[in-house]
């Protein structure tokens, strides 16, 4: 009889076949191996898709790649898909520019709870070092230690605090922290049951808060969020967005405006069960 999966992993990505590589690279270290991968692929080129076979022949992880046509920046559409296409009933949602640390997946189960979102972030390393990491890296874990980023010109700073391995300092901070638990697309996981209750992502949203939105919704359909942030540990990997714009973003305020002023809990614009 086959085992259940314990999560979902699902990685959006679009044209960062280098990055992605690495992400998936952290992902066989994992010390919780018992998972799935969903690459939310946003309509990369095959660059990204050979990335894909070859980490799927290195590895017999279940991992399947869900991609759509380009058509601009429709990232709410291809998460919804992926939503639909997971196969365990705990989901986490992260991005292909973030590498994980090896404890991340576990953090998060072990972590979990009934109604309730886990919201993490990530640690943002500079060009200079994202250029330079390498699987050896990864492996060797070295790209979340703060004395061999440090040397490597990482600039000193309170949010190197967000590596660290002490489980009693991280959740110290948790509590701490002023920054407020959210839906942050980079690093957040929930049952699968508490996105689909809430109809998923809003389909007309693009770059710029449409991860915050589907959170706001969820938390008006009674579920509360949990500051995980010193403690579901991933590193971002630079990058530019060139898919930021003003007139995208001012309908993304529109919308997010409307779900909190009507306390609305689903949208007619996402997943249709």
């Amino acid at each position: 009889m086959q085992i259940p999966l314990k999560a979902t992993v699902i990685i959006s990505t679009y044209n960062q076949p280098d990055w992605l590589k690495l992400v998936l690279h952290s992902y066989t270290l994992q010390t919780e191996g018992n998972f799935e991968i969903i690459i939310a692929d946003d309509g990369s080129d095959e660059s990204t898709n050979t990335v894909i076979h070859e980490f799927s022949k290195s590895y017999k992880m279940p991992i399947n790649h869900i991609w759509q046509e380009d058509n601009g920046f429709q990232k709410t559409k291809i998460l919804n898909k992926a939503i639909l296409a997971s196969q365990s009933d705990y989901l986490i949602f992260t991005d292909g520019d973030c590498i994980a640390r090896k404890d991340f997946v576990e953090t998060h189960l072990t972590l979990k709870k009934s109604k309730h979102v886990l919201s993490g972030g990530y640690f943002k390393l500079t060009e200079k070092i994202s250029n330079a990491i390498t699987p050896e890296i990864v492996t060797k874990q070295k790209c979340f230690d703060k004395i061999w980023l440090l040397a490597k010109g990482q600039p000193k700073s309170f949010k190197l605090n967000k590596l660290t391995r002490s489980k009693f300092k991280a959740k110290l901070l948790n509590t701490l922290t002023p920054t407020k638990a959210t839906f942050d697309g980079m690093n957040v996981s929930c049952f699968k049951e508490d996105v689909l209750a809430v109809k998923g992502f809003d389909e007309r949203m693009q770059y710029g808060g449409e991860d915050r939105e589907i959170g706001e919704r969820m938390m008006n359909n009674g579920i509360t969020f949990l500051q995980v942030r010193y403690s579901a540990i991933c590193v971002h990997l630079h990058h530019e967005r060139p898919y930021k714009n003003e007139e995208a973003e001012s309908l993304n305020r529109k919308i997010r405006k409307s779900t909190k002023n009507n306390r609305k809990t689903y949208t007619n614009f996402g997943i249709k069960t």
